[in-house]
């Protein structure tokens, strides 16, 4: 909602809501774009852009013709910093939120190796008391794993390193392999979550609140009875205190993927005989695929770890907990599945749910996880990776043989999602959501070689973001649009062919399946969606499916 405008300050407030459009942008825009999204008469935009330029507020990058924040905000920003006073920026975002929730709100420091709680709210009613002073462990609490998980990565190791793990039992971590993952799993989602980890009966979620230094300086955490803060209210939850983090210090943090879907608007057609074939509600469903000798579909939840089976005649959903993030599954021969984790390439036993390690072509880099992955025709694993938290481009592209043998083939990614082939193998299709970018190669499809990379469709940011793409028998490459509540159908050469409307703005990935692979289905998410949106689209994070009327492109099985 946009604030009240005094009179006689109109174009005051033309020249800050520009500047909010510069400042809020995932990407940075070029004039058409901002021209287009201000609404404004185009004399009267090009004047206000020059004078925010000619002050140090927005700079032009002329090798790319985009518009970013000048040099004067990084100055103004230093004189705020000095000053800044945590608990009192954060006071009204307290009783905002302890309204809002009905639950305890408090606000968390670093203090040594604990977390020191500086002011609180209790909800209305009978909420759980939370003294201020108290300090808590960081491993058994949300803050706790908040201030953890948010740190420079060498300064989350010395804490970690200083913890005694085995002092707390019951529900708490108490090894260092599960808490590692348990971090990995927050700066993925955003926000913590401890299930009566520190105290029986009580739930809490928290959010970091980011410094100039992209590290937290504090954290906004949200407490509140197991039986009220329960499995489905406390996302949610964490997804306003995210918005409130960034509200106390305008620092949007380190997560660079947008989670503000654009509205929903009819701009394609709806998907003949699409169905919610399974309302699960995942927070981030993704990777689907068919699975044709067990005649199955199987797909992942990545922020509530676990390997999915669906089968789509008895409609039965069978759930493999996997213990860590797992972002990718893919079918064997033998009926074996290989899974994209946390700590690379896994074989995973469906039935106990046991990880192995098969391939790891990003060991030691603690900030990055893999992400999408399948089996390409010549026979190898195909694997993309991302920062943990997508604020860098320090993704790449792999290359996985049968002996575990990886090779880089690409790099410089921020967010590497789907993977396709042509159904000749011989053009290569690899996404970058963060830029919009679904990229092409010319690829021999025995040996795995690559072309130079060429641009094959750029999705505009205000339409949403590419995910995860699946490739049909004629050839053509089939695109979830997270953020843009669509499906996307593009010909050979590039050339937009449909948009194909769906009932939730964030699907994520597609494939073929079915006997003669004519069904496409569509897994989706709902994770920081705010509650408005939830409520007009409640299938989110549901599996759909529908037959587009084109059968889809032989999917390799890896041999291993």
């Amino acid at each position: 909602m946009k604030p009240e405008t005094p009179g006689g300050t109109a174009a005051l407030a033309k020249g800050l809501t520009l500047l909010d459009m510069v400042a809020d942008a995932p990407e940075p825009l070029r004039f058409a774009e901002l021209l287009r999204a201000s609404g404004l008469p185009k004399p009267t935009f090009a004047r206000i852009l020059r004078t925010l330029i000619a002050y140090g507020l927005v700079r032009q990058d002329e090798a790319r013709g985009t518009y970013v924040l000048g040099q004067r905000f990084l100055e103004m920003s230093h004189r705020v910093w000095e000053s800044f006073d945590l608990a009192s920026a954060a006071a009204s975002e307290l009783e905002r939120l302890a309204g809002e929730l009905g639950e305890t709100v408090a606000l968390c420091k670093l203090d040594g190796v604990m977390a020191l709680y500086l002011a609180e709210r209790s909800g209305a009613g009978l909420s759980v008391r939370v003294e201020v002073g108290r300090r808590v462990p960081l491993h058994s609490t949300a803050p706790g794993k908040a201030l953890l998980a948010f740190q420079d990565p060498a300064v989350g190791r010395a804490l970690i390193e200083r913890l005694t793990l085995d002092r707390y039992t019951s529900h708490t971590i108490t090894a260092m392999e599960p808490l590692q993952a348990d971090l990995t799993l927050t700066r993925a989602r955003g926000y913590s979550i401890s299930y009566e980890e520190h105290l029986r009966g009580v739930n809490s979620v928290a959010a970091p609140v980011m410094g100039r230094d992209n590290t937290p300086i504090g954290v906004l955490v949200a407490l509140g009875p197991s039986s009220r803060l329960d499995a489905a209210n406390i996302h949610p939850a964490g997804r306003e205190l995210i918005a409130a983090a960034r509200r106390i210090t305008g620092a949007a943090g380190a997560v660079a993927i947008s989670s503000r879907p654009r509205p929903r608007t009819a701009t394609g057609r709806p998907m003949a005989e699409l169905s919610c074939v399974l309302p699960w509600g995942a927070q981030l469903g993704e990777s689907p695929a068919w699975h044709k000798s067990e005649r199955a579909l199987y797909w992942v939840d990545i922020l509530h770890p676990a390997v999915h089976r669906f089968d789509p005649v008895t409609g039965r959903n069978e759930t493999c907990e996997t213990g860590k993030l797992v972002s990718a599954v893919i079918p064997v021969a033998a009926d074996r599945l290989l899974v994209a984790s946390q700590d690379g390439m896994e074989w995973l036993d469906f039935a106990s749910g046991r990880l192995t390690p098969f391939a790891s072509p990003e060991a030691g880099i603690s900030d990055n996880r893999l992400n999408d992955a399948k089996c390409g025709p010549d026979g190898a694993i195909w694997v993309g990776s991302m920062r943990i938290d997508a604020s860098k481009p320090t993704g790449a592209l792999y290359r996985i043989g049968a002996d575990g043998a990886a090779e880089r083939k690409e790099g410089g990614i921020i967010v590497s999602n789907g993977l396709g082939w042509s159904p000749d193998g011989r053009t290569f299709y690899f996404v970058d959501t963060v830029p919009g970018l679904i990229h092409a190669y010319d690829c021999d499809p025995s040996t795995g070689a690559l072309g130079i990379r060429r641009e094959f469709a750029r999705i505009p940011v205000s339409d949403g973001r590419p995910d995860g793409l699946a490739v049909d028998a004629e050839g053509a490459v089939w695109c979830a649009i997270w953020d843009g509540w669509s499906v996307r159908r593009y010909l050979p050469d590039g050339r937009l062919d449909q948009n194909i409307e769906l009932p939730v703005p964030r699907p994520t990935s597609v494939a073929f399946g079915g006997e003669d692979l004519s069904t496409l289905y569509i897994t989706t998410a709902r994770t920081r969606l705010p509650a408005t949106t939830l409520a007009d689209a409640p299938l989110s994070g549901g599996l759909f499916a529908c037959r587009p009327g084109v059968a889809g492109a032989q999917v390799d099985l890896f041999e291993g």
